[in-house]
């Protein structure tokens, strides 16, 4: 059960100037819904804040745990400083019996309309959460994610970093993303299967079992595809009509060329002819009525693939900082573990 614990209001009222500040009404920030109070935020999909944790909670207080762990803040605007009276959350990172008030954040001293509290939360989880607004439960009017419980009723929802369960993927899109990703991807030669095997099951096994302990990974190679889904469900939600789009497709159109396989079994000059044809923008039988461009697609997928290859592990790719250790075996010096954070890295100071 998580213990609440308070900020200072700067690092509050930072975010709240930043996100929940601004008093327009044009709707700009729609994320492909008509989502309320969230059309006029900026970046709502930061809400809540989740952070790097250094420390503050008395659930964790040894500084070899906090790279284990995300801060994480929820953060509540009113709609003065009078109003409403209480703000409390409920959610699966503590319990969903007791709600947890959060305190008013105070600006010099006076009271202003935000309510805050933080919690520190284990990396690589996923959680529920309403806000319990004078007495009223309610979804968080600005976080997009949502999550359905067994009755079928939507709640609010967040992961912490480093999550490797699927969210905005059904199977079969990830196995199809999969067999293209490894199109892009500098993985799939001979010599980087090879630097893999050594990497995943020969160096440092008892680190590597640390790491990778409950990790999903339908992929052989660094996270590319779990990177894209945690990218799809916050930060880059517009895109993922993109992708529900143009699988579709795709799926349509390997089932076409080879109606006797399932298209995680079809071999890979398929993919590899759809690939170079995606590359050209020009795919035959490819439904332009429904989206015009493969060619948009493949840009989109291959800016995605690079990112979760290179990216931070914190982001839910690079597994292990595996496509870093890479690129030192074979591109030359690049010293990168004094850099980061433990269990990957070695850095004393960095955070994350």
């Amino acid at each position: 059960m998580a213990t609440p614990y308070l900020r200072s209001p700067v690092h509050y009222l930072n975010t709240a100037a930043k996100h929940l500040a601004r008093r327009n009404t044009d709707g700009r920030h729609t994320y492909g819904d008509d989502a309320g109070p969230r059309r006029d935020v900026c970046e709502a999909w930061r809400l809540p804040i989740i952070d790097t944790y250094g420390g503050g909670s008395p659930d964790v207080v040894d500084p070899s745990e906090f790279p284990r762990h995300n801060e994480v803040s929820f953060l509540y605007a009113g709609d003065s400083e009078s109003s409403p009276n209480s703000v409390a959350v409920i959610g699966t990172f503590h319990n969903l019996y007791q709600a947890v008030p959060l305190a008013r954040v105070l600006f010099e001293g006076e009271p202003t309309r935000y309510f805050a509290a933080s919690f520190v939360v284990p990396r690589r989880q996923r959680h529920a959460y309403r806000f319990l607004v004078d007495g009223r439960f309610i979804n968080d009017p600005i976080n997009p994610q949502t999550q359905i419980d067994e009755s079928g009723s939507a709640w609010s929802a967040f992961f912490t970093e480093e999550f490797t369960e699927p969210m905005v993927f059904e199977r079969w899109e990830l196995e199809i993303l999969y067999r293209i990703v490894t199109r892009i991807a500098p993985f799939r030669t001979e010599d980087a299967n090879n630097f893999m095997t050594r990497f995943y099951f020969y160096q440092d096994k008892q680190a590597r079992n640390d790491v990778f302990s409950n990790i999903y990974r339908l992929d052989d190679s660094v996270g590319e595809v779990n990177f894209i889904d945690n990218l799809l469900a916050r930060e880059e939600r517009h895109h993922l009509i993109d992708y529900r789009i143009c699988l579709r497709l795709i799926d349509g159109l390997l089932r076409q060329r080879n109606p006797f396989l399932e298209p995680t079994e079809m071999p890979e000059t398929l993919y590899a002819d759809l690939y170079d044809q995606m590359a050209t923008d020009s795919v035959p039988g490819w439904d332009t009525t429904q989206y015009g461009s493969p060619l948009y697609f493949l840009q989109l997928l291959r800016r995605h693939a690079a990112m979760g290859a290179f990216s931070h592990p914190r982001y839910g790719g690079n597994t292990g900082a595996a496509g870093w250790a890479y690129l030192a075996e074979t591109v030359g010096p690049f010293n990168w573990r004094p850099a980061i954070e433990p269990p990957c890295g070695i850095s004393p100071d960095y955070r994350g």
